[in-house]
């Protein structure tokens, strides 16, 4: 059975991904949300290879959810100059910037979620739901 604590944790989740879809910006899968999620918030050096091993998917779906971030600016990819086989994945200016819009509809959505006391939060004000 579901935990209080776990029920708040889902519904923050929802409400995150409902504000996320709602504004006007970047709507990510699950998967690319997790390879954005691990470049940003992960240190050291991201490789494809590695990413699939981190994620435990194959490298083509972490090549798909690349091109995806690569088309919104949100990550790039570099040829590793120490190993010319490999492709590094670097964060961008415009990743950084939804990594803090992302971290602030969470924080928003968490505070709501304890204010009216329960699992979920049917509403995020608008300034935050739409960046």
């Amino acid at each position: 059975m579901a935990s209080p604590q776990s029920d708040q944790l889902v519904g923050i989740l929802r409400d995150t991904v409902v504000a996320l879809v709602r504004r006007d910006g970047p709507d990510l899968s699950a998967r690319q949300l997790g390879v954005f999620l691990t470049c940003y918030l992960q240190e050291g050096a991201h490789t494809v290879r590695g990413l699939a091993a981190d994620l435990n998917v194959s490298k083509p779906a972490i090549t798909r959810a690349l091109d995806r971030l690569g088309e919104l600016d949100l990550a790039r990819r570099k040829i590793d100059p120490a190993d010319r086989r490999s492709v590094l994945v670097q964060r961008t200016l415009k990743g950084t910037a939804f990594l803090r819009d992302l971290r602030s509809i969470m924080a928003e959505a968490s505070s709501h979620s304890r204010r009216s006391g329960h699992g979920g939060v049917h509403e995020l004000p608008r300034r935050v739901a739409h960046g």
